[in-house]
């Protein structure tokens, strides 16, 4: 198989499951460098997973053999260093949010056009076999017409955990909305196709959180909350069906949930947040049943995204987390904030093509036929 070579920028907490899969799941992938501001964490993650070379960003930038560059900073720095990699002739995929504002998404998307050049981004968990199994059932007509989708996650807020940093939780770019909202809705837009129209209410409790994490160095620092965190979304999407989203980081343990409501039966969707989980349907005959997966990806598969632009660029084809969609996603979750903000309903100036679903029976980790 003909590899294409990556290099990874940001080694922070979220890079070891993404170089995990990108060195030791994906044949089509060939991670040759990986660099972070602080030299020491992107020494560390090259000898954790044998790659040869960690290096300062602009290095990895010159490196005429890195086709993609797989970018997770911070969000704050997402659109920079995306234009970064584009001027130097790299193809990107960035962690969500795609970037902090609109303009910024779109500086980026105009850029890549104009260099020939493909962008996408995370979340890939709509690619996971949960997912693309709950696609083919909508799609083959189990539920009936869609009408309505359920989405909800409730959980504990960053400063209360395990995060040696948690401030970007907190800072624009962050919060429930851009932090979790991303899963969700591009799993609605994976299901259920583009969002027209949305409205939102949004709260932010506190105006500043508390480290409680006992074994942080930070233990009893406050931080600053910039943005709300809780918030209310309601979405209209072309097909006619009406969407709601709950997401909120107030209260404490882990609480998803994602269903779509059909004229012949309910599909109880797996945790957007996961490539796996249970799926489920109720149908109106009263049958209940756990559906098994129809698809593979189910486990752990963050750079799962990756692979498939990789598989994109050597057929020529589109890849599915494309910056159509991430900038769909985040528009409507500015929207929806917008929205609580200005008291009416917005009307989403973008859109985007539902990503085709994953073929069936693909060997070996691959993501084409």
């Amino acid at each position: 198989m003909n590899k294409v070579k990556i290099g990874v920028i940001g080694c922070g907490q979220i890079s070891g499951a993404y170089l995990k899969n990108c060195t030791q799941k994906f044949d089509i992938l060939d991670v040759v460098a990986c660099a972070d501001l602080v030299p020491a964490l992107a020494q560390k993650r090259a000898e954790e997973f044998n790659i040869p070379k960690a290096c300062s960003v602009g290095e990895l930038l010159a490196d005429p053999e890195i086709k993609i560059v797989v970018n997770l900073t911070v969000p704050k720095a997402h659109a920079q260093v995306n234009i970064m990699a584009l001027e130097a002739g790299k193809n990107v995929y960035v962690e969500k949010p795609f970037a902090v504002t609109r303009d910024d998404a779109k500086k980026v998307i105009e850029l890549a056009k104009a260099k020939g050049l493909r962008v996408g981004g995370a979340p890939d968990t709509f690619l996971g076999g949960g997912l693309q199994t709950c696609r083919k059932l909508i799609d083959e007509g189990w539920i009936g017409t869609p009408y309505a989708a359920s989405g909800l996650i409730i959980m504990g807020n960053a400063a209360d955990g395990g995060h040696p940093n948690p401030d970007f939780f907190f800072q624009v770019g962050g919060g429930p909305m851009f932090d979790m909202g991303p899963y969700y809705v591009t799993a609605l837009v994976s299901l259920l196709g583009p969002i027209s129209r949305v409205t939102g209410s949004a709260q932010k409790l506190f105006s500043e959180k508390t480290i409680l994490n006992t074994t942080s160095p930070r233990f009893g620092e406050k931080i600053n909350v910039e943005v709300p965190t809780n918030v209310s979304g309601i979405m209209d999407f072309d097909s006619g069906v009406v969407g709601t989203l709950m997401v909120a980081k107030e209260s404490f343990g882990y609480t998803p949930r994602l269903e779509i409501y059909g004229t012949e039966g309910i599909l109880y969707a797996n945790d957007p947040n996961m490539f796996g989980g249970p799926v489920s349907i109720h149908r109106r005959d009263g049958e209940k049943k756990e559906v098994p997966y129809t698809h593979g990806f189910n486990e752990e598969g963050r750079g799962l995204g990756v692979a498939d632009m990789a598989h994109a660029l050597l057929s020529g084809r589109e890849h599915r987390a494309n910056g159509e969609l991430t900038y769909h996603v985040l528009d409507v979750m500015h929207s929806i904030e917008e929205a609580s903000k200005e008291g009416r309903h917005f009307r989403i100036a973008s859109t985007c093509n539902r990503p085709k679903p994953l073929p069936l029976g693909l060997r070996n980790n691959t993501l084409d036929d």
